[in-house]
């Protein structure tokens, strides 16, 4: 049975911090890849699969909105779904949670194109792989 809304944990580590003494930027985008295929493994597409199929998702497009910064050692819990199905390519969105005062530290969405490995040219996305994601949408949205 497909997970709609996924939860991946992640600690701050020493290494994610900046100059400001906070989690820098590119790790919250590291976080939505780790979490986006996370969230296609436990659905049954891990790399190998989408390899066989001869097709992937490359990201065109990152939207984050940082709300309130996380520190060293803090826990979060980055939430994801599909937002949306189009026929080449999909909205996944994000949601960063800290669990021990359950602040949304960010909010954030990647637009996704599935793409023919061979050619590099999107293409339609496999009726098998749509299958397996339940489209969560506006209504319904973690976020």
């Amino acid at each position: 049975m497909p997970v709609p809304i996924y939860e991946h944990r992640v600690i701050v580590l020493p290494s994610d911090i900046d100059e400001n003494k906070h989690a820098n930027n590119l790790c919250y985008l590291r976080w939505m890849n780790e979490a986006a295929v996370a969230h296609s493994t436990a659905n049954g597409w891990k790399s190998q699969r989408y390899l066989e199929l001869g097709s992937t998702w490359f990201a065109r497009k990152h939207t984050i909105e940082y709300l309130t910064p996380s520190y060293e050692s803090e826990e979060l819990i980055v939430q994801t779904w599909i937002f949306d199905w189009q026929r080449i390519r999909s909205t996944r969105r994000y949601r960063f949670i800290r669990p021990k005062d359950n602040a949304v530290v960010a909010k954030a969405e990647t637009l996704w194109a599935f793409v023919n490995l061979q050619t590099g040219r999107p293409v339609r996305i496999a009726p098998e792989v749509a299958e397996s994601f339940v489209v969560v949408g506006e209504n319904n949205d973690a976020g």
